[in-house]
């Protein structure tokens, strides 16, 4: 069960991190770019150091499907290729797929990704939550079957997100009232640790948000999102987790795949200063956290 499965992972490594590895090729370290002809090739080196750096430093990596898109069928190619690096150096793996918008879009791409012939095994799916049950039904076997793992965006971390995802629907707010409706379907796949293969990404950035998600759905497994975003911190973060650190896990990103841009970590490489960054974020953690 892919859910019990990053449940595990987090506390064989005492880590609650995630790391989002979308980076614009115009943000690469000048050495990747300078070392590659083709822009493709730059971030297939860029990835595969980061990944074989933090091991053992974040419990899971983030692909962005739109990301590899850009790159046409070699993208896609790289993105298995990573995908398939990433789970043999032992992380769980997630697709960020926000784009799909159509009950067909929905269906071809749950039948792509986990289907039989795949060339993009990961272990969960990240999709938005605003475009309704046709968009979340088609991944809905593959949860129940196949135990991976469906997460739906109710609450982001972009600074205008309120504008829609902060107002009142009666006596919820809109995000509320997703995840409600996100919870409904994921009963009949309750894991080992009591959390549903069908989760939610909810923002970092607003902790009474976090603290009302985690009270009122203790099986929904929540991707914080946006750890590193303007106004998140560890404080908020913590909301989320259980008595016993488990439910949820802090998404992270420019902040460690570009810290080598921080005067902070001045002097080291870029997987070095990843590194550093992830066991900064870590520690801030666990100064509100234990993962037992």
């Amino acid at each position: 069960m892919a859910i019990d499965l990053l449940q595990a992972k987090m506390k064989k490594l005492n880590n609650a991190l995630m790391v989002d590895l979308s980076v614009e090729p115009e943000s690469l370290p000048e050495e990747v770019l300078h070392a590659h002809q083709d822009s493709c090739d730059a971030y297939e080196d860029f990835c595969v150091r980061l990944l074989n750096g933090l091991k053992g430093s974040v419990a899971a990596v983030r692909f962005s499907l739109i990301y590899f898109a850009f790159y046409g069928d070699r993208g896609i190619s790289l993105l298995s290729n990573l995908m398939k690096l990433a789970s043999s150096l032992g992380y769980y793996t997630l697709l960020d797929a926000y784009g799909i918008s159509s009950a067909a879009s929905a269906k071809h791409s749950a039948d792509s990704i986990w289907g039989t012939d795949s060339r993009l095994q990961c272990d969960g799916i990240l999709i938005s939550g605003y475009f309704g049950s046709e968009i979340i039904k088609p991944f809905l076997p593959y949860c129940e079957d196949k135990k991976k793992d469906l997460f739906v965006l109710v609450r982001s971390p972009n600074k205008s997100s309120s504008e829609i995802q902060d107002l009142l629907a009666g006596s919820r707010t809109v995000h509320m009232a997703a995840a409600d409706y996100v919870n409904r379907f994921g009963a009949s796949t309750v894991g080992k640790y009591g959390y549903s293969r069908v989760g939610i990404a909810a923002s970092a950035t607003v902790g009474d948000s976090v603290k009302m998600l985690r009270a009122k759905y203790p099986q929904l497994f929540i991707i914080l999102d946006g750890l590193d975003a303007t106004g998140a911190n560890a404080k908020n973060a913590s909301y989320g987790f259980n008595s016993l650190g488990h439910g949820a896990i802090g998404c992270v990103g420019n902040s460690v795949t570009c810290a080598w841009k921080n005067p902070e970590f001045q002097g080291m490489d870029f997987v070095q200063a990843a590194v550093a960054s992830a066991q900064k974020h870590q520690r801030k953690i666990d100064r509100y956290i234990s993962i037992l």
